[in-house]
């Protein structure tokens, strides 16, 4: 028997039992009054910030402006003209600003939950200067685990969660936005009412 072998034959033999994961009652964790309202304070403390958003129209003419002024803006949200269905990796270097559509938001930690498919390119959210993200309000849900819930793994190859603008404080204890993501990140809230 080789030595590759014996290390495959003694894995084997040692494996733990598998165990079952811990059943998480969902009405004995925390849930907020106004889950819309407690994700607004929890991603303006960590550096985002939020605004209500009556109709993808209004978000359009904001891009519609930034590209007028030359700047790269790509767009990966249905329903607003000139959005995006492709972009190659080797040209998002110089992209000021991102747009795209959340689907799920979680109050406790203001985090978004952005499938593969919409963002178009898994680059697309960390490598912009600005990441600007749509979340109907309706889709804001108190915790993680009412989150994890509702994401299908099964669905798309990747996703993340993502709360607030890139930062970090580990060089020098000195605090860097946008060190290996967007320097900002905007939610706009629709059917605000």
């Amino acid at each position: 028997m080789s030595t590759r072998e014996k290390i495959l034959t003694a894995i084997a033999a040692n494996k733990p039992a598998l165990t079952d994961l811990p059943f998480v009652d969902l009405l004995q964790v925390t849930n907020y009054g106004d889950p819309g309202a407690k994700f607004i304070s929890t991603l303006e403390s960590i550096g985002g910030s939020v605004h209500a958003l009556q109709d993808l129209q209004q978000l359009e003419q904001e891009i519609i402006q930034e590209k007028e002024k030359g700047l790269l803006v790509l767009n990966a949200i249905d329903g607003i003209e000139n959005s995006i269905n492709a972009w190659p990796a080797t040209g998002m270097e110089p992209v000021h600003k991102a747009c795209i559509k959340a689907s799920i938001g979680v109050a406790e930690n203001g985090a978004v939950w952005i499938g593969e498919s919409q963002m178009i390119n898994r680059l697309l959210p960390f490598i912009c200067q600005h990441l600007v993200v749509v979340l109907e309000k309706d889709k804001i849900v108190s915790t993680m685990h009412q989150a994890y819930r509702q994401v299908n793994t099964f669905e798309e190859g990747f996703g993340v969660f993502i709360a607030g603008p890139s930062k970090t404080a580990d060089i020098e204890q000195s605090l860097v936005i946008g060190a290996h993501g967007a320097r900002s990140m905007t939610v706009y809230l629709l059917n605000v009412k």
